[in-house]
């Protein structure tokens, strides 16, 4: 059934919001200070954009810690896997489109 979670099963689905990212193609923070990134997540709950922790500031963990907003999803283009910071897994909604097209 679509907008259906693949296994593993995330317990915090019923956080998500429609959101507006506030970000087409950047994290914000990252460009505030002049820095650059490696990948860019979305968080599911504000549409907050953030860089991975792979960046050097991992903007997206620390919206996390600040706001507990518990999901984030890839803002990659053509990527489609989601991440729960309280259950530990990533995990893909059968049916939902990348939130950026490839």
């Amino acid at each position: 059934m679509a907008g259906e979670p693949t296994t593993p099963i995330c317990g915090h689905l019923d956080q998500v919001r429609r959101v507006t990212p506030d970000s087409t193609d950047s994290c914000p923070a990252c460009v505030a200070n002049g820095d650059t990134w490696v990948h860019l997540r979305e968080c599911q709950t504000c549409g907050h954009i953030g860089c991975c922790d792979s960046s050097r500031n991992q903007h997206a963990t620390a919206h996390r810690t600040t706001t507990g907003h518990p999901l984030i999803r890839s803002y990659e283009p053509g990527e489609t896997w989601w991440w729960c910071y309280e259950d530990q897994i990533s995990f893909d909604v059968e049916g939902t489109p990348p939130a950026r097209a490839a």
